[in-house]
Parts: C-alpha cells; structure tokens; sequence
C-alpha cells in the first residue's frame, strides 16, 4: 500500500508542480526517485542510471529525427511566409461570414502538414484577431478556434499526419501512419463537427448579446495589414520566442501548399510501397537490433517524407529566406526542449513500471473493460496524458509500461494492431488539454487571453470533442473491426 501512495504521491506532485511552471525536465526525474524513495523497494541511484535514463535515451534514440526535422519544416513553413499564405488564402475564399470556420481549416492544413502547432498559433493569430475585430466576433473565440485546428482531430485521427502523436505507437504496433484510415477520418469528423457546433453557438449567443470584438489592447493589425505583421516563434521551444518579421513577398498558394501536400503523399507511398518492397533482411542482423521493416517503416516514413518536403520548400522559397542558415538553427534548437520534456516523461513511466506496488496497478488497469483491450488502451493513455498535461508523454508512458501486454491482448482479442494504433493516437486527445498543459498555456499568452476568459471554449473543443471521438472510435472498432 505504501508503494501505490508513493506513485500517486508522485503523480500527483508532476501534475502540479508542471502547472506552477517547474520544467518537467527537473520534475520527471525527481517525481520518479520520490516515488522509489517512498516505496523502498529499490536502489535510488540504481534505478536513476540503469532505468530512468535507459528509458529517456532509447526515446531520444528512436524519435529524434522525427522531433528534429518536424521543428525544421515548421519553422521553414514560418520564415519562407508559406504558413501565413496559405492561411490568408484560406480566409480570402471563405469570406468573413465565415470567419470562424476559416481559421479552423487553416490551422488544419497546417498541422495536417506537419506545422507545428507553435508556429501555426503564431502565424495565424494575427489574421485571426484582425478578422474577429472586423466582424465583430468575440475575441474570447480564438484561442478555442485554433485549438480545435491544431490540438484536434489532425494531430490524433487524420491518416497519415506526421505529428509525434501519430509515430509513438508505430514502432509497438509495427503499423503506419495511416493505421485504421477511415475511422480516423470519421473520428476527425466528430471532432470537427462538435468543434463547430460549439463555435458557432457561442457566436450567435454573443450576437444575440450584442457583445463584439470586445475591447483589447493588443494593437493586432487590421485585415489590410495582415501580411506585413510580424509573427513571433521559434517553433516549438517556447523558451526561444523571438520577433522575427514574414517576408512580404509571400509565396503562391500553390507553392505554400505544395510541401505540405508532398508530406502526406510521400508518407503514404514510402510506408506502403517503396519502403515494403526493400530489401531489409539486414535489419534481422546484431548490429540493426534484430528487429525487421514492420517495427521501422513508419518511422523511416516520415523521416524520408519530411526530409524531401524541407529540400523542396528550400528551392521553392530559396529568396524569400532572410538567412536560411538562422532559420535551419532555429529549428533545430527549437527540437531539443520538446524531444526531452517528452523523453523524461518516458523515464518517469519507466521508473514507476519498475517499481513492485506498479503490478497492482497494472492489473486492476488491464481489468478494466473486460474482454476488450480498447477501452483500458484509452482509459489508461488518456488519464496519463491528463496527469502529466502532454499527449505524448502520457501515450509515451503508457506504451512504455503497457505495450508489450496490450500487443498480447489485442493478439489474444482478435483485434487488429491497426486499430489498437488509432485508439492510442486518438485517446491521447482529451485529458491532456487540461488547464496546465502547455500548449494551452502558450496558446493564451499568444492570445492574451487568461483561462478564465477562453478556457471553456479550449475545454470543449479539445477535451470533451476528442473524448466523444474516441467513444465512437471504440464502439465502431468493436463491432466492425479496423478499417
């Protein structure tokens, strides 16, 4: 009993103390050799070096490429002005009736195309901002309006998005990004719908009060102004916000969407024709890991699909970069933060996975559902990432302690791996944009909004939607299998 109190002692702590602000560097490792302490079961700094940082390094081995080039594309899509074109094309053609659905779809092209949702909040607030104001929507909306583009249904459901969210589970599952396509897609479709719904029904209740804009001091500029405004970020690592002006010369929409369109495309066909029809048997041998294409190809996927994405919105873009150099570094140093707040998370789940009080734990978590390895699948990843406030992190520690026996389930279930791979990708959606997760906190302070005003709309949009989504997911998946 005294080793359970000391998990959830431990959990407890991480939860709050990230909400204070402590960096979750300092907090997994500390959390996780409190609750060793608290158990008494194991050496302290045994466990620090053998399973703490085993388990961060093997995540960094795995997924640093990933982070890596993800931070580059973005900030690339940043500093060429492709993000800010292609959301103003979006709004241009919607019109500002439609003001609140064309924001939602530009984020959501963006993130569907590997922007991270940093640069996309900071690309597109200012357009936001300026068209709320001139249509007289509240701006109370925006951050739940982005949020429902980028935190949603493009970065868990849609096939084939390269967000980290979507990559975890490849390598324990040996799927795809494109695992269970359609019911992703008709996962993102509830998402987007309620989304919507919500949106707009706060819009008219604000209409009918005669409620506006409201008054601000944010100086945003006006929707003539758009282009020229400066959008500040660094792409993930918030620490390294700088402002940093779009070139004025914004590319083409075409020549804007096109690296994006090549991300998805080359994803699809590197992970299920080129990659598949390689001769890998060299993979089975010591020096590769003994392991085969199926555990590799998702990762080699994205890996190949963004590489040839960033060289080609490099040529396309070529003048439009101030200093390509500055903007390769940035990216690149933005990676490192997020890869390791993520990693130590790993660690922590690792940490408490080793510990005796865990396997009490473990069964009572495996219990539930019954039968059906889904609904404990997405109970567990779902509370994980509400507790430590990341969607990759709780997936993270999830499949780090649980994956192996959740693959044995779903084999002794009849249910697919594929399956199992979009119910995780999806439950990490939910719980984890809680009030102290850090996107939502960075979101605000783009926004200038505090909790209080525009957390209600974050709630609904990307917690309670993604929770319906992932309902439907398993009902669906449990009466009809993956497809």
């Amino acid at each position: 009993m005294t080793g359970i109190m000391g998990i959830v002692i431990a959990l407890v702590l991480l939860m709050y103390l990230a909400y204070r602000g402590i960096s979750v560097l300092i907090l997994a490792p500390l959390m996780a050799l409190l609750a060793v302490l608290l158990s008494g079961d194991a050496p302290i700094l045994a466990t620090y070096t053998q399973v703490f940082m085993k388990a961060t390094g093997n995540f960094i081995i795995l997924y640093f490429p990933l982070f890596l080039l993800g931070a580059i594309f973005g900030k690339l899509m940043d500093d060429s002005g492709s993000a800010k074109a292609i959301a103003n094309w979006i709004i241009d053609k919607f019109g500002a009736e439609r003001s609140i659905l064309a924001v939602v779809i530009s984020c959501a092209l963006l993130t569907y195309g590997g922007v991270s949702l940093f640069v996309v909040a900071f690309a597109v607030y200012p357009i936001a901002a300026a068209l709320f104001r001139d249509n007289a929507i509240p701006k109370r909306l925006i951050p739940g309006t982005i949020a429902l583009g980028a935190f949603t249904f493009t970065m868990t459901a849609l096939p084939g998005t390269p967000a980290i969210q979507n990559a975890i589970p490849m390598p324990f599952f040996g799927t795809t990004p494109f695992a269970a396509p359609f019911l992703g897609i008709i996962s993102a479709i509830v998402m987007f719908s309620l989304g919507m719904l919500w949106l707009n029904y706060q819009y008219r209740k604000a209409k009918r009060r005669g409620e506006g804009y409201g008054n601000h001091e944010d100086n945003e500029p006006s929707v003539d102004n758009k282009i020229r405004h400066c959008a500040e970020g660094e792409g993930f690592d918030v620490q390294e916000l700088k402002e940093k002006c779009s070139p004025v010369d914004l590319p083409a929409f075409y020549i804007a969407t096109l690296p994006i369109v090549l991300v998805i495309a080359l994803n699809y066909l590197f992970s299920t024709i080129i990659i598949p029809s390689m001769d890998t048997s060299y993979l089975a041998l010591e020096q590769y890991g003994q392991t085969d294409v199926g555990a590799v190809k998702g990762i080699w996927s994205i890996i190949m699909a963004l590489f040839f994405s960033i060289i080609t919105l490099i040529t396309l873009n070529w003048k439009r970069f101030s200093k390509l150099t500055e903007s390769l570094d940035s990216g690149a140093n933005a990676s490192v933060l997020p890869i390791f707040n993520t990693a130590s998370l790993v660690g922590f789940g690792a940490v408490i996975a080793s510990l005796t009080a865990f396997e009490l734990i473990r069964s009572g978590v495996l219990g539930i559902g019954g039968n059906n390895p889904l609904i404990s699948l997405a109970l567990s990843v779902n509370i994980l990432a509400g507790i430590t406030g990341s969607a990759s992190g709780g997936m993270s520690i999830a499949l780090q302690t649980l994956g192996t026996t959740y693959v044995e389930m779903a084999r002794d279930a009849g249910v697919s791996l594929e399956l199992m791979h979009r119910v995780t990708s999806v439950a990490t959606g939910g719980l984890d944009s809680l009030p102290h997760n850090g996107a939502v906190i960075t979101l605000l302070a783009i926004c200038k909004l505090t909790h209080k005003e525009s957390y209600k709309d974050i709630f609904v949009v990307a917690v309670l939607a993604p929770l319906a989504a992932l309902v439907v997911l398993i009902t669906l998946g449990t009466l009809f299998g993956s497809f």
